[in-house]
């Protein structure tokens, strides 16, 4: 294994630039960003939305794979709750949706209102009788009639019935179903067998998303890409069993400190109950954390131990290493072969670019997410400087743990000091302007790199960085970074 290099002790961020090197491309647009998240699952923007109950929810998770990202949804909720929102992430948007929303032709408008409002959806399809799957029909949210006494009506009453419907076998492909709806002016097509049975729906909608958005993150059905949390102790084997059954892609296996005997435990135990699934697992700052981790199996390392704005471990502990020597460390120590999450420190978009050149495959991203439409929570104004802003909040912060407890917890939650903060951070708008902000600065950068792909310039900086970064002294931060 290689001995880290002097270049990178005690170094992060703010102490590089990277050296321009002569560009082979004529149009940055035709760069290819994509990197592993996990052997085997390329993402084509490679950030990663924090496990955090400001930053990742369903709605977050599901933006970031339309734009190529990826989200890992928290786990301070009840386990059901969390794999509901791993089952939404996943239905939410497919060429396919294989398990539609359905209702028997007798329900009532009242629980038709409430099947679209809790699922989001614009429609519904009708079955003959409850569980029968054969179909009587559709509905959609425009045919649901207003006025006082309407919510008792029935579904029979107001629904398109078969006989008017356009509908496909299961086997059409995706070119013959886009080509009827647009021949048949429809834009719900339900798949259904030879005996009528419901195998599923196609709807214009998401067909139009796909064809705007090929870069998704999708898995080979067609479906949004999403990643959830599991501790280490406690009921984390139970979670995983709800996320696994839920379809989900990617679990993370999250604690504060990963390089301990806790882990040796709870990493083998997932593994083998669970071994299709990949694990991701942090955090760890140090070369002996990572190896580790891999000696564990580990999917992909996450790195980092308290650079983020949330955190207060280095200050309230003094342990930590400083984000970018932390990268290099973990990166050495693997030579380079199990992907690498680097989570925490990025104030700006060069700093995601630095990441990657040290080692990193992806960049976990918190503050910089939170204030956006995206991110749980609401929007408030400041009454002192009279800006929009967000709550954004560590995960070990006294309000999260609290959050996060069961009741008999909350007293031993509180009994341990808080590593975590709260703070608000402004009110940026929506997360897809912020992706495509950072896609168009990471481009910029592959460019100045002197490479056509986010990987090559990776490969080239991380095997020789003391050829293409470089140190600055107090002179040369300022000269770059102060404005």
């Amino acid at each position: 294994m290689r001995e880290l290099e002097p270049l990178f002790l005690g170094r992060t961020f703010d102490d590089f630039l990277f050296r321009p090197q002569r560009s082979p491309v004529t149009s940055r647009r035709a760069l290819d960003l994509t990197m592993p998240l996990v052997e085997g699952l390329g993402i084509g923007l490679p950030i990663v939305g924090a496990n955090m109950d400001t930053v990742v929810g369903e709605e977050m998770a599901r933006a970031l794979a339309l734009e190529g990202a990826f989200g890992f949804l928290h786990r301070s909720s009840p386990i059901d709750v969390q794999a509901a929102r791993v089952k939404y992430v996943k239905t939410r948007h497919s060429y396919v949706i294989e398990r539609p929303l359905v209702l028997p032709r007798r329900a009532t408008i009242a629980e038709v209102r409430r099947l679209i409002e809790r699922h989001r959806s614009s429609g519904i399809l009708i079955e003959e009788t409850e569980g029968s799957g054969l179909l009587a029909g559709l509905l959609s949210q425009r045919d649901l009639p207003l006025g006082p006494g309407s919510g008792e009506r029935l579904v029979e009453e107001l629904m398109t019935p078969v006989a008017r419907l356009v509908t496909r076998p299961p086997s059409v492909s995706m070119e013959e179903a886009e080509r009827t709806m647009w021949e048949r002016r429809v834009e719900k097509l339900p798949l259904v067998d030879e005996g009528g049975l419901i195998r599923g729906l196609v709807t214009m909608r998401d067909l139009h998303l796909f064809k705007r958005k090929p870069y998704s993150v999708k898995d080979e059905r067609g479906r949004l890409r999403v990643g959830a949390a599991i501790g280490a102790a406690g009921d984390y084997l139970e979670r995983a069993a709800a996320l696994a059954e839920a379809e989900v892609d990617v679990i993370l296996m999250d604690v504060a400190h990963a390089h301990s005997e806790i882990l040796a435990k709870a990493v083998p135990a997932f593994r083998s109950r669970f071994p299709n699934v990949p694990l991701v697992v942090g955090n760890v700052a140090t070369g002996e954390g990572a190896r580790f981790l891999a000696d564990l199996g580990a999917a992909a390392i996450k790195v980092g131990v308290g650079p983020g704005r949330g955190c207060r471990t280095r200050l309230e502990t003094g342990a930590g290493v400083p984000q970018l020597q932390a990268i290099r460390e973990v990166w050495l120590a693997t030579e380079g072969k199990v992907p690498i999450i680097a989570d925490g420190g990025v104030r700006n978009d060069k700093d995601v670019f630095l990441a990657l050149a040290a080692g990193a495959s992806t960049v976990m991203l918190g503050s910089l997410l939170s204030g956006t439409d995206e991110s749980p929570g609401i929007v408030v104004d400041d009454p002192a400087t009279r800006q929009k802003m967000k709550l954004y909040r560590g995960m070990t912060s006294p309000e999260a743990v609290v959050d996060g407890a069961t009741d008999e917890g909350v007293a031993d939650a509180l009994a341990t000091p808080a590593e975590g903060q709260s703070l608000r951070v402004p009110y940026v708008g929506s997360v897809v302007d912020v992706l495509a902000r950072i896609a168009g600065h990471l481009r910029s950068a592959v460019s100045y790199a002197g490479e056509s792909t986010l990987e090559a310039a990776h490969r080239k900086i991380a095997a020789d960085p003391g050829r293409y970064l470089v140190p600055l002294s107090a002179a040369g931060r300022a000269e770059s970074f102060d404005r």
